[in-house]
């Protein structure tokens, strides 16, 4: 579902291209003596209190995405995510009706949002919102589905907390220097992503659609839990290519702007990660 993360390459390049200065230049038309006071003059006391009135300097509002608000705009989008889970969750338990349509549905709006928000130049807020709840709901249904299978029972559990667990050792590993992401490994990375994607997407269909039964191609034998294997590392691997883009935003001084979409970015990664868990876990128990 969420399979590759283009945003995160695109903001790359914009960022790149448009060249955005950095801080530390000094602020035209001041001087030392911009004050009011003479350099050279003495302070009278009328000017002291003239100083002491005025109210005191507050932090600078410099206009460019900060870690800061990368980090307060993901809790954000992952409130909302959560939120629509939750209620998604509740809804299946009182009508077992909704599964498909909200895990169906959920999975191909979102797919047509993920690739909209992708592509487009400039992307509305509150279209980020919209993806959040909408993969919400498909989370929620699908998770909700998985957890009524008495086989598959606590698979839900593990897989949020290898979600966290690894997003915090990825975290760790990048921080530390343990994962260094290059241009080569960039290029290499994103051509797997996108064969994966599109062997996903073709997956997907033929599930929906009945061809394939199961957990699609391989089943739960040696080949389908290698399949497993290689999209939750890919999965796991793509948050330090989410890492180093947001590192690279703030160090280039982004406008602020930007900070949302790294948010909306660094979701889809947690997401298809758990998604991934849950059908590796699925298919260990069976």
């Amino acid at each position: 579902m969420a399979g590759t993360n283009p945003v995160f390459d695109r903001l790359n390049r914009q960022i790149d291209q448009e060249r955005y200065a950095g801080f530390g230049s000094p602020r035209p038309g001041r001087s030392e003596g911009s004050t009011g006071v003479g350099v050279q003059g003495t302070v009278t006391a009328e000017q002291l209190n003239e100083l002491y009135a005025q109210r005191s300097a507050g932090p600078i509002d410099t206009g460019r995405v900060t870690l800061d608000d990368v980090i307060i705009k993901s809790l954000t989008l992952f409130a909302v995510l959560v939120a629509a889970g939750l209620g998604s969750w509740v809804a299946v338990d009182n009508n077992r009706a909704l599964l498909t349509p909200l895990w169906l549905g959920g999975a191909v709006v979102g797919l047509v949002l993920g690739l909209a928000i992708a592509f487009m130049r400039t992307v509305p807020t509150p279209l980020l919102f919209a993806y959040a709840a909408v993969e919400g709901a498909f989370v929620g249904a699908f998770s909700n589905y998985i957890d009524s299978v008495p086989r598959y029972s606590g698979v839900v559990v593990m897989a949020v907390l290898a979600t966290v667990c690894t997003f915090g050792a990825m975290y760790a590993a990048y921080a530390m220097g343990l994962i260094k992401v290059t241009s080569r490994s960039r290029r290499m990375f994103i051509f797997m992503l996108g064969g994966y994607a599109l062997f996903a997407l073709v997956q997907f269909v033929l599930v929906a659609t009945g061809v394939v039964g199961g957990w699609g191609f391989g089943g739960s034998g040696p080949l389908g839990i290698g399949l497993s294997l290689l999209g939750t590392g890919l999965a796991a691997y793509s948050l330090a290519f989410d890492f180093d883009a947001i590192e690279h935003a703030v160090r280039a001084g982004a406008p602020r702007k930007y900070a949302w979409l790294l948010a909306h970015g660094l979701i889809v990664s947690v997401v298809w990660l758990y998604i991934e868990f849950v059908r590796l876990f699925a298919r260990l128990r069976d």
